[in-house]
C-alpha cells in the first residue's frame, strides 16, 4: 500500500512539473501558423500585421491590412517599438528567414504574443485563405 501511495506521489509531482515547464515554454516560443490559422487570428483578435520585407516588396504584393515595418532599415529597432507589445503580433516576410529573425527580436523587446506566417507569403500568394493585395 505505502508503494503504491508513494507512485501517486511521484506521478502528481512529475506531472506538475511538466505541465509548469509546458506553460514556461508556451509564453517564451513564436507560433509559427499556417495560413488559415492566421486568418482565424485576424478575425478573433485584435492583431498588429507586419509585413517585415522591403517597401518595394510590399508594394507589389502584401496582405491586406497589413503595415510595413523594414526588417533591414536602420530604424527597423524605432518602428516596433511603436507597436503595442501587449497585442498581438502576425509578423511575415517572403519566406520566413526575416519574420523569424524580427520575431525573437520582439520576444527580446518584450512582446508578449507572436506568431509568424509559416512559409512567409510565397507559399501562401496562390492560397484562398488571405485576403492578398497585388499591384496592377
Amino acid at each position: 500500500m505505502k508503494k503504491v501511495l508513494l507512485i501517486c506521489c511521484l506521478m502528481t509531482a512529475f506531472c506538475f512539473n511538466v505541465s509548469c515547464i509546458d506553460s514556461k515554454l508556451d509564453n517564451s516560443e513564436v507560433k509559427l501558423v499556417t495560413a488559415e490559422e492566421m486568418q482565424s487570428i485576424l478575425e478573433l483578435d485584435d492583431v498588429q500585421l507586419v509585413d517585415v520585407r522591403t517597401p518595394e516588396e510590399h508594394d507589389e504584393i502584401h496582405i491586406a491590412n497589413a503595415q510595413n515595418i523594414d526588417f533591414m532599415s536602420p530604424t527597423f529597432e524605432e518602428d516596433i517599438s511603436k507597436l503595442d507589445k501587449k497585442k498581438p503580433v502576425i509578423l511575415y516576410c517572403k519566406s520566413g528567414g526575416r519574420s523569424a529573425k524580427c520575431a525573437k527580436k520582439m520576444k527580446d523587446a518584450g512582446f508578449e504574443k507572436i506568431y509568424d506566417l509559416e512559409g512567409g507569403i510565397s507559399k501562401w500568394k496562390h492560397s484562398d485563405k488571405l485576403d492578398i493585395k497585388v499591384k496592377s
